[in-house]
């Protein structure tokens, strides 16, 4: 089986190589994973806006990527953006975003979860996709730690601290019994784990949980619906022949 993480903008060679190994513990044995970035794109994600401009380049990417025989790919970020127009390029690659696979994995294990997430600029996304999802009866709520993305691993205690207290205060307050980090770079500070024995419930790793997923659709010869997620028509008809083709300029 062979999986790769995406990661929708640059990215230094010695965190990726971080990631890279992260990802490999957290495989199983039989499972082969790759990390690659892409060229261009915003440093991270905190906005709709960014998340656009990680799009494009991405979307060649991960078309590249199925020519390359990949089983599936793992969206390397948790506001999951493009993940639809992703399934629509691509024909046995499965595309795994961390939000969706996230929130379900949530009500999965309980009846209400909250979602961290980074900044309150993200908070409008994070409703948009729980409601996307079909999952609107299963939030309590939907709360930010307000660090920013390229600044959650300066100090990890302090992270893994403010974590903990917004975790506990929506446990009291919102009535969540299931927590979701809303960040991929929180799930690689390894912080889950620690809420979970600190807070003793489910704490969701975007990062390990979209992991698992792939691994689970890849083992189950479970494909996307190419009637939910259908070829754009200029290129299923052949009258283009590459994405490329679909971008017209003047």
């Amino acid at each position: 089986m062979k999986l790769v993480y995406v990661v929708p903008g640059p990215m230094n060679d010695t965190e990726a190589a971080r990631r890279g190994g992260l990802l490999k513990e957290w495989a199983a044995p039989h499972v082969d994973v790759d990390i690659v970035t892409v060229s261009e794109g915003p440093a991270s994600i905190e906005s709709m806006y960014e998340e656009f401009l990680s799009i494009p380049a991405t979307a060649k990417l991960i078309y590249q990527l199925e020519q390359e025989g990949y089983d599936a790919a793992i969206l390397g970020c948790a506001g999951d953006p493009g993940l639809d127009a992703y399934r629509e390029i691509t024909t046995t690659l499965r595309v795994v975003g961390p939000a969706a696979s996230g929130y379900h994995t949530a009500a999965l294990l309980g009846h209400r979860f909250s979602i961290l997430t980074v900044t309150d600029s993200t908070i409008p996304s994070c409703y948009e996709l729980v409601q996307k999802a079909a999952l609107t009866h299963k939030l309590a709520s939907v709360k930010a730690v307000n660090i920013p993305v390229l600044e959650l691993a300066n100090d990890r205690a302090a992270t893994l601290n403010k974590l903990v207290e917004i975790g506990k205060r929506e446990v009291e307050n919102s009535g969540a019994d299931t927590l979701v980090l809303g960040c991929m770079s929180m799930g690689f500070l390894n912080v889950a784990e620690d809420m979970q024995e600190i807070l003793g419930i489910p704490v969701i790793n975007p990062a390990k949980n979209a992991l698992k997923i792939a691994e689970a659709l890849v083992g189950a010869n479970y494909t996307h619906s190419k009637k939910a997620y259908m070829i754009p028509p200029k290129l299923a008809s052949g009258k283009i022949k590459s994405l490329d083709e679909l971008l017209v300029t003047k």
